[in-house]
């Protein structure tokens, strides 16, 4: 049984890149949530309508621990699966400048994208290179590339990762595995629901947010076959926002 693995899986860019790897159904889809079941659920009913199959899958990526105990209860009670693909999606912010920041609001933002990366991906890079094949795409942000104020704590993590991707590209590009980070803009989601969006098109050289199903388009594409000469990038999906 060959796998996909979506952390952050539940709910928008996260569940439109679930979707949009089910179509292909060449994959079961490992949704991964940490609090709401019930979207996570929903993505799973959405991802088996489209002919896929799938499962939910409960872990706190910024724990490291619980990570590695859930992953092997899964793959023992799995043994003939394996993880192909791998979207380091989950993350969280905790916005504000950076001179009234607190500690926590630091740690938690970098725990999340930064930690999770590793966790999650370090879990599985082993098996995918004794496999000679994967696909690892970590989702960044324009925050990661070019900082934004308000928001250091998550330009620092995004950075990181960004960097992350780069190195970890080089050393399994041998053996098969590409490793690609996509940086979104303003996109329609949750996440994005209490900004100011008639304010900010003014920025965005399209004049609109993205959708997040045009997010997991470049995603499924990252994640395909038809990738396999793209690896160490980090390709920019913000409306001409920064070039």
């Amino acid at each position: 049984m060959k796998c996909a693995l979506v952390t952050g899986g539940s709910r928008g860019i996260g569940s439109a890149i679930c979707k949009k790897i089910a179509e292909s159904k060449e994959y079961h889809i490992l949704i991964n949530y940490q609090s709401n079941v019930e979207a996570a659920e929903k993505t799973l009913e959405e991802v088996k309508q489209l002919g896929a199959t799938g499962e939910i899958i409960k872990f706190n990526v910024s724990d490291a621990s619980e990570v590695t105990e859930t992953l092997t209860k899964w793959q023992e009670a799995n043994p003939n699966a394996i993880v192909e693909v791998i979207v380091n999606n989950a993350g969280i912010t905790k916005d504000g400048l950076f001179m009234w920041m607190s500690y926590e609001d630091w740690n938690n933002v970098i725990n999340t994208s930064l930690n999770g990366f590793f966790n999650v991906t370090n879990f599985f890079i082993q098996k995918m290179l004794r496999n000679k094949y994967g696909r690892i795409v970590n989702m960044v942000s324009v925050s990661g590339v070019k900082g934004t104020p308000g928001q250091t704590n998550y330009s620092a993590a995004k950075g990181a990762v960004v960097a992350a991707t780069k190195a970890l590209a080089q050393e399994v590009a041998k053996r098969n595995i590409t490793v690609n980070a996509v940086a979104p803009g303003f996109i329609r989601t949750d996440m994005t629901g209490e900004l100011d969006e008639k304010e900010l098109v003014k920025m965005i050289p399209v004049n609109r947010f993205g959708e997040a199903e045009e997010v997991a388009d470049l995603v499924g594409f990252l994640a395909s076959k038809k990738a396999s000469y793209i690896t160490g990038e980090v390709i920019n999906i913000n409306g001409g926002i920064y070039s």
